[in-house]
C-alpha cells in the first residue's frame, strides 16, 4: 500500500470511529463532533476512559498498536458499564465493532469515577503481562533486539552460541512494513512453524533518523536479500516463497565495502578502492589449509595447539590445557580420529568428509593430510611443528554460483571483481554486459518494471541506457572466508534490508555442547556483557551487569517482604 492508500484507509477508520462512538462521547459530556476529528478524538477518548493522553502515540506505532487497540476497546466498554468477560471477548472478536452496539444502547451509562484497578487477581495478572509485552515489543522493534549467532562465519569476533543485543537506533530504526504480525517473533510462530504475519497490508519503507552511518568493517545485522528471490540462483521456475523485507531471514556479517566503494578480492583478501582492507584487531580471517604430516594423522599426532573446545568438533586451545583429561577424552570421542585410513579426509579440524571431496581436490594419499580452517597466526605455528611437511592454502576455482553468475568472469570466492558498490544518487551505464550486476537492484530492490526487446532495455516502459540508484548498497562478508555464505554469492545488500548494529554480547555458551547440562557447563563467562565493535580487546561490563542484577533482585525481595508485612 502507498502512503496515499494508507491515508484513505486512515480516514475510513476515522469515519467508522465517529459512527460507532459519537453517542458515547455525548454521554461523557463531550461534543459529538469531537469524535470526528482525527488524533484529537483519540486524546479526548483517553480523557473519557481516564487513561494517559500519551497512550494515543502507541496507537500509531506499527506492531505496538496491535496490542494497544484491544486494550482501548476494553477500557472503553468498561467505562460505560460493560464489565462482563463475554463483553471483553466480543469486543476483541469483532475488532472493536461491538462498541457500535453499546453506542446505540440507551442503558450505556458513563462512569467517570470507575476504578482502574483490575477486579480480580487474574485480571491484574493479565493487565501486567499485557503492558509488559507492549513495553518489550516497543524496545524490541525500535531500540534493541536480541539475536543469537548460529554459524561460524564471523568466528573469533562472534562465536556460535553468542547472544547479542543489536541496536536499532545506531543506523536508524526501521519502521516495520509488515503491520499485522505477532509481537517479538520473526517469520514463524514458536512450536507450530507457521507464518507469524500476514503479507498484506504493507506499509511503505520508512526509517527513523540514525546516529551514524555504516562504516567499513562494521559488523551489521540485516535481512538476507536472497531469502525469497530464487531467481538470483538461476531458478526461473517461479517456485519461491515471497517474504516481506522485514520478515526475511536475519543474518550478521562484516561490512567490508560501503556504498560508492570499488571492491576486489585477491587470493581471499578484500581490496577497497585499490588498497588492501585492514581489519580491526578482533577480526581474524580464516581459510582452509591442507596440512600434510610426516606420518598418518591420529589423536596422538594431531597438532594439539589447535584444540579449543571440550565438547564439539572444532577445537582451538593452547598446549597448557591439553593435559586436562576432560579435553583429551572429549577429543577422542568427538574428533573421531581413531580410524583414519587411506580413504579419509577431515575438514574443520575434525569433521568427517566423503572420499569424493578428496578425489575432487586430487589428494591421493589422505591418511596424512587433513583440511583445517586456520588463521594466519595458526598457520605460522603449524609450519613450525616437527611433524609438518607442508601447510598449503586451498584456492578455489571459478564458480558459476558466484555473483553475478556470469560464467565468462571466471570468478571464485577467492578471486573476484573489481565490482562497484552502488550509492544512492549515482548513475551507471546500462547495457547487456553491465545489466547482470544491477538487474536484481532495478527489479526487486527498487521495484521497477524491467523488460528487454533484443539488446534494448526498458525500465517502466521507457528505453534506458542508464540507471540512477535510489538507495545505498553494501558488501557483507564473513571473516571465515571459506566457510561463509555471503555477498560473494548473493551480491549487494540494500540499506532497507539493514536491521541494526550488534553492540553487546549479553550471554554466550557452546550451542553444540549436547545436553542442557553440558551447555550450562560450557557457559563462556568471559564473553558475557562484552562489546562487539571497536578495535583492541573487547570491553567487558559483566561485573557491572551482575552487580545491577543483584541489586535489582535484592530490591525486589525487600519490596515484597515489606508489602507482606503491611
Amino acid at each position: 500500500m502507498t502512503f496515499t492508500e494508507w491515508f484513505i484507509f486512515f480516514l475510513i477508520v476515522q469515519i467508522i470511529h465517529f459512527l460507532g462512538t459519537w453517542k458515547l462521547y455525548v454521554k461523557a459530556g463531550r461534543k459529538a463532533w469531537e469524535a470526528a476529528i482525527p488524533v484529537y478524538n483519540g486524546i479526548v477518548l483517553m480523557q473519557i476512559i481516564n487513561r494517559p493522553k500519551w497512550w494515543i502515540i502507541l496507537l500509531f506505532i506499527p506492531i505496538v498498536n496491535l496490542l494497544m487497540f484491544p486494550v482501548i476497546w476494553i477500557e472503553t466498554i468498561r467505562t460505560f458499564g460493560y464489565y462482563k468477560k463475554i463483553d471483553s471477548l466480543l469486543v476483541i472478536l469483532t475488532l472493536g465493532l461491538y462498541i457500535f452496539y453499546i453506542n446505540y444502547k440507551e442503558d450505556a451509562k458513563y462512569n467517570a469515577e470507575r476504578s482502574l484497578k483490575p477486579r480480580s487477581e487474574l485480571g491484574e495478572w493479565v493487565s501486567s503481562i499485557t503492558f509488559a509485552i507492549i513495553a518489550a515489543t516497543l524496545v524490541h522493534t525500535y531500540f534493541m533486539q536480541p539475536f543469537t549467532i548460529p554459524t561460524s562465519s564471523l568466528e573469533k569476533s562472534l562465536l556460535i552460541g553468542d547472544y547479542l543485543f543489536v541496536s536499532k537506533f545506531h543506523y536508524g530504526a526501521r519502521v516495520p512494513s509488515t503491520v499485522i504480525a505477532a509481537p517479538m517473533v520473526h517469520d514463524s510462530l514458536p512450536f507450530t512453524g507457521t507464518a507469524s504475519y500476514l503479507k498484506k497490508p504493507q506499509l511503505p519503507y520508512t526509517r527513523l533518523p540514525g546516529l551514524q552511518k555504516i562504516k567499513n568493517n562494521d559488523i551489521v545485522c540485516f535481512n538476507w536479500p536472497a531469502d525469497s528471490l530464487a531467481t538470483m540462483w538461476g531458478d526461473n521456475s517461479g517456485k519461491f516463497t515471497y517474504k516481506p523485507v522485514d520478515k526475511k531471514t536475519n543474518y550478521v556479517k562484516r561490512c567490508v565495502g560501503i556504498a560508492g566503494d570499488s571492491l576486489e578480492i585477491k587470493n581471499g583478501y578484500v581490496y577497497i578502492n585499490g588498497k588492501k582492507n585492514e581489519l580491526p584487531y578482533r577480526a581474524k580471517i580464516q581459510f582452509y589449509y591442507t596440512y600434510e604430516a610426516k606420518k598418518p594423522i591420529d589423536r596422538n599426532s594431531f597438532p594439539k595447539f589447535l584444540i579449543e573446545k571440550e565438547r564439539t568438533g572444532v577445537y582451538r586451545i593452547s598446549n597448557e590445557y591439553w593435559n586436562d583429561s576432560r579435553v583429551q577424552d572429549a577429543f577422542k570421542q568427538s574428533a573421531n580420529l581413531t580410524k583414519i585410513g587411506a580413504d579419509s579426509l577431515y575438514t574443520e579440524v575434525a569433521g568427517g568428509v566423503a572420499q569424493n571431496l578428496a578425489t575432487r581436490l586430487k589428494m591421493e594419499n589422505v591418511a596424512n593430510k587433513i583440511n583445517i580452517n586456520l588463521t594466519e597466526e595458526e598457520v605460522i605455528r603449524l609450519r613450525k611443528q616437527p611433524n609438518t611437511i607442508s601447510v598449503t592454502k586451498l584456492n578455489y576455482g571459478a564458480d558459476n554460483a558466484i555473483f553475478p553468475h556470469i560464467e565468462s568472469n571466471h570468478w571464485s570466492q577467492d578471486n573476484f571483481g573489481p565490482i562497484y558498490i552502488p550509492k544512492a544518487g549515482a548513475t551507471v551505464k546500462l547495457d547487456t554486459k553491465s545489466l547482470p550486476y544491477y538487474e536484481q537492484i532495478i527489479k526487486n530492490y527498487e521495484n521497477n518494471d524491467l523488460t528487454f526487446v533484443g539488446d534494448d532495455i526498458y525500465i517502466n516502459g521507457e528505453k534506458a541506457d542508464t540507471y540512477t540508484f535510489k538507495q545505498d548498497y553494501y558488501w557483507l562478508m564473513g571473516d571465515n572466508r571459506h566457510n561463509s555464505l555471503d555477498a560473494r554469492y548473493w551480491g549487494y545488500v540494500p540499506f532497507d534490508h539493514v536491521l541494526g548494529k550488534p553492540v553487546l554480547i549479553w550471554f554466550s555458551w557452546d550451542a553444540n555442547a549436547g545436553s542442557f547440562g553440558e551447555k550450562i557447563k560450557s557457559i563462556r563467562w568471559d564473553r558475557m556483557f562484552t562489546t562487539v565493535g571497536g578495535d583492541g580487546a573487547p570491553v567487558s561490563y559483566r561485573y557491572i551487569a551482575f552487580g545491577l542484577i543483584a541489586l535489582y533482585i535484592g530490591y525486589s525481595f525487600l519490596k515484597s517482604k515489606k508489602k507482606k508485612t503491611k
